[in-house]
């Protein structure tokens, strides 16, 4: 299925300096994904407030792109030069869980006429990033698949606080963008089980 993941390869490729200079600089794998959730929950903090300080829409684009090279960082960093733990791991997938939450739960501040949907979405993406951790316990592989993974939820969120930052009035549409990125988070789900299962 089409998804940013498929992506990431030639991001990892681009973010190696950094990835040298980090490591030379004594940065762990542990303190990125540490810096990654205190990094989402400043953008969590700006979305929230963005309605009194228009500027900090763009919290999300930028933020959002920031957190990505984060999340492909720590993991580099891990593999590359011998970082990874059980604590680490852990802290990477609680880590994504929280972020997600600091992130989206603003959403409930702006869509108001669609609550509901947030909700679910915000449920479906907890529910789908937990499918994709089944995956290493069940068939020893941790599942990425998408569509409407983490980073396609990324990019569509970032989308909306740029069209925010525009004024750009979307209200109109968020039932229908909200009501078809549920469905993938769902069909998303259903496919990182079922290849688990396989």
């Amino acid at each position: 299925m089409i998804s940013v993941y498929k992506l990431k390869p030639k991001f990892q490729r681009l973010l190696t300096p950094i990835l040298i200079f980090l490591h030379r600089h004594g940065v762990t794998a542990n303190q990125i994904t540490i810096s990654s959730i205190i990094l989402s929950l400043l953008i969590g903090l700006a979305f929230w407030f963005a309605d009194y300080y228009h500027i900090l829409f763009l919290a999300l684009p930028i933020g959002l792109f920031l957190r990505m090279a984060l999340n492909a960082l720590d993991g580099m960093m891990a593999r590359k030069y011998n970082q990874q733990s059980k604590k680490g791991e852990v802290l990477n997938e609680l880590g994504d869980i929280i972020s997600d939450l600091f992130i989206y739960f603003p959403l409930l501040k702006y869509e108001r006429e669609y609550l509901y949907l947030i909700v679910i979405f915000i449920c479906l993406s907890i529910i789908n990033e937990f499918a994709g951790i089944l995956g290493k316990i069940v068939s020893n592989e941790r599942r990425y698949d998408g569509p409407m993974g983490k980073s396609d939820r990324a990019f569509i969120i970032g989308l909306y606080g740029l069209l925010c930052y525009y004024t750009i009035n979307i209200s109109e549409f968020s039932v229908y963008v909200f009501s078809l990125i549920n469905v993938l988070l769902i069909i998303s789900t259903y496919i990182r089980v079922n290849k688990s299962l396989k």
